[in-house]
């Protein structure tokens, strides 16, 4: 019997465009595949392939004759592209419509109400990458006091402002305001926090970011574990994806390296209210998305993926009979695109270990992310989830 699943979302790992790609504007990405292209013939992630990431990415990688785990890829089902839409699917929600973007700036209605709740002017209001928009406007920022606003191909209205000058609980605090009026046509997915320090001509985002999301709109894998007696334990920014909904313990990781050892914790650990209920590790690993992908940074990525690929066999170590890791992402976010900045619209990989389950299984293209959470329901002998296919019976005999 497995009671516990360990999940870990590498964010952003994508493994090649899905069919609808060229709706998005991201024809021919492909964030696993161009990484090992760029990186060259001695570049490798040894202990991924051992759970099956070389058969879903490549056929010209050589592959291990025997796996230690099962794989596959997913499709997003939900239309976007954006780490709320990724989460939500993998937790059993498909959305019907997308949330609103504004490439062109938020309307300046929208910007004046904003600004009266909040007692002062704003600046921006266009969409940029997050660390030109301070370059361009940060100073001007220091000097008038005014927050800064901006967006991004994604669904999300974003505020920086300097720790030191503005405040990083004035931020916060600006972003719950927004959060609270972002309602209806313009119920953006996020309001995020963006605070950075230095001065003009060498500003640096720092690791306070918050994100200030939408709850889900519907159950979760996280409520029905939650619900049934069990433990969620939220890492890194999953308690802000969903708002805190369905999680019984959260550890706040800055990075991948916090977010790794966090998870290791909570798996030494085991979490549990009682000692047969049911336990879901849910862990976000932010760097690949925030620090890599949207600043096209191929090698640090890269060296990113590697430290991941070194931590995973103590991570397996510490895994009890009981358990179940399964690792994934949410989206694209190819640092080898050079068409924008934004996520790309991808497969993302789905790797399976566990000491009780089949290895060297080919789960396939799944048609949504969502399978995870109805086979996590399936496994645990919950209800079903309103969407999703299980592949437990592909894992288990």
């Amino acid at each position: 019997m497995i009671n516990r699943v360990i999940l870990v979302v590498l964010d952003s790992v994508g493994a090649g465009a899905l069919p609808d790609a060229e709706k998005y504007g991201d024809t021919g990405a492909d964030t696993l595949g161009h990484i090992f292209s760029n990186m060259g013939k001695d570049y490798s992630l040894p202990n991924m392939a051992n759970l099956g990431l070389y058969n879903i990415i490549s056929s010209s990688l050589t592959k291990p004759e025997v796996l230690s785990g099962s794989y596959g890829k997913m499709a997003c089902l939900s239309p976007g592209k954006d780490t709320t839409v990724g989460h939500w699917e993998i937790a059993g929600i498909i959305l019907d419509k997308p949330f609103p973007t504004y490439p062109n700036g938020f309307p300046k209605e929208l910007i004046k109400t904003f600004e009266k709740k909040i007692g002062t002017k704003t600046l921006g209001n266009f969409a940029a990458s997050g660390t030109e928009i301070i370059k361009q406007l940060g100073e001007k920022h220091i000097k008038s006091g005014y927050p800064i606003i901006y967006t991004s191909a994604d669904s999300v209205f974003q505020i920086a402002a300097h720790e030191k000058y503005f405040g990083l609980e004035k931020l916060y605090s600006i972003c719950k305001i927004a959060r609270k009026m972002l309602t209806g046509d313009h119920n953006v997915s996020r309001v995020i926090a963006r605070p950075f320090i230095g001065e003009p001509g060498s500003f640096v985002r720092t690791e306070n970011r918050k994100d200030f999301s939408l709850p889900p709109v519907k159950k979760t894998i996280l409520d029905k574990v939650k619900e049934n007696g069990g433990s969620v334990v939220a890492i890194g920014k999953i308690k802000d994806i969903f708002n805190g909904q369905g999680i019984t313990q959260s550890m706040l990781a800055r990075n991948n390296s916090e977010g790794m050892a966090m998870t290791m914790d909570a798996v030494s650990q085991n979490i549990r209210p009682l000692p047969d209920s049911k336990s879901l590790v849910f862990t976000n690993l932010l760097d690949f998305d925030m620090l890599w992908g949207h600043r096209r940074d191929v090698k640090s990525y890269a060296r990113g993926l590697e430290e991941f690929d070194k931590f995973l066999p103590s991570l397996i170590e510490k895994m009890k009979q009981e358990d179940l890791l399964i690792i994934t992402a949410d989206h694209g976010c190819d640092p080898t695109y050079t068409v924008h900045t934004d996520h790309t619209r991808e497969y993302v990989p789905l790797m399976i270990y566990g000491k009780k389950i089949k290895s060297g299984i080919n789960l396939g293209a799944r048609a949504s992310m969502s399978d995870i959470a109805q086979t996590i329901a399936d496994i645990f002998s919950f209800n079903q989830m309103e969407n999703g296919k299980s592949f437990k019976n592909l894992l288990l005999s």
